[in-house]
Parts: structure tokens; C-alpha cells; sequence
């Protein structure tokens, strides 16, 4: 499981880090590997936003071991899912994806259809209440690729 944002420094170190303390909960931490990264390499090496920080901590979450790092088309063959936050960061993505391994990408908010929305928003240049909204989201869609996951590839 990949999850990419643009920096990686607020949204997708904050699905990483939602959607790993889900699988841990539900006792799946060992068999879903989880990372993230970004499409550009504004932030390489560092740990993600404070403000994503503080707000994932609230909820028991824990992003401060994590480091930027941008992402590569290997990356395709490494990870089952490559979620995107946004159709911006997807067709980026989509770019440097390889050949016969599209089926791989997805908007990360496919698996939250009930939220009405296509995009992770980006919190960056807003207040602290852009955080919570974002964790709000990535619960929910965390929640449903969870279900995804269970029913495609887990209770089989």
C-alpha cells in the first residue's frame, strides 16, 4: 500500500500513518506493508508537517518516525495499491507508472464513494483545522480500503 501526495509531508504521511494503525488494530499489521510518498521531491529526508503531526497524535497516531521521500515507478511493482490523494497527483503518477501495471493506481478516495468527493484536500497553506478535516477523511477511506482489502485479498 503506497500512498502519494505531492510533498509528502501532510496527506500522504497521514494516510500512511491512519491506515497503519488501522491494520495494527485489526491485527493485519503484518500482512499489509504500508508506506508513502510524493511526486515531487520538495521535502526528501523530512519528517512530515508539524501541524499533520500534532493532529494525527490527537488521535493516536504516531508520524514522527516517518521521512519524505518521492515516489519512483518501482515503486509499482512493489506495492499492490498506489493511491493518489488527488486526480492531480494521479495523472502524475499514471506518467511514470509502467506498463502493464496500471491496474495499480487508484484515487485513494475510491474507496470512500459515501464522502462525495474525488480529492484528499490539501491542508498545507491553511490553519490547523485543515488537519483535522484531512484525518476525517483518511479515516473514513482507510476504513473502506480496509474492507477492500478483506474482501479482495484477505478472506479469500
Amino acid at each position: 500500500m503506497l500512498f502519494v501526495c505531492l510533498g509528502n509531508i501532510c496527506r500522504s504521511p497521514t494516510a500512511e500513518g491512519v491506515f497503519r494503525a488501522l491494520a495494527e488494530r485489526e491485527g493485519l499489521g503484518d500482512r499489509i506493508g504500508v508506506d508513502s510518498a510524493g511526486t515531487h521531491a520538495y521535502h526528501i529526508g523530512n519528517p512530515p508537517d508539524r501541524r499533520a503531526q500534532a493532529a494525527a497524535r490527537r488521535r493516536g497516531v504516531e508520524l514522527g518516525g516517518l521521512r519524505a521521500r518521492r515516489a519512483e515507478s518501482e515503486d509499482f511493482r512493489q506495492f499492490d495499491y498506489v493511491l493518489a490523494m488527488d486526480r492531480e497527483n494521479h495523472a502524475d503518477l499514471a506518467q511514470r507508472c509502467p506498463p502493464g501495471f496500471e491496474d495499480r493506481l487508484a484515487l485513494f478516495l475510491d474507496f470512500a464513494p459515501d464522502l462525495g468527493r474525488r480529492d484528499v484536500p490539501d491542508p498545507y497553506y491553511g490553519g490547523s483545522d485543515g488537519f483535522e478535516t484531512v484525518l476525517d477523511i483518511v479515516e473514513a477511506a482507510s476504513r473502506g480500503l480496509l474492507a477492500h482489502i478483506r474482501e479482495h485479498h484477505l478472506d479469500r
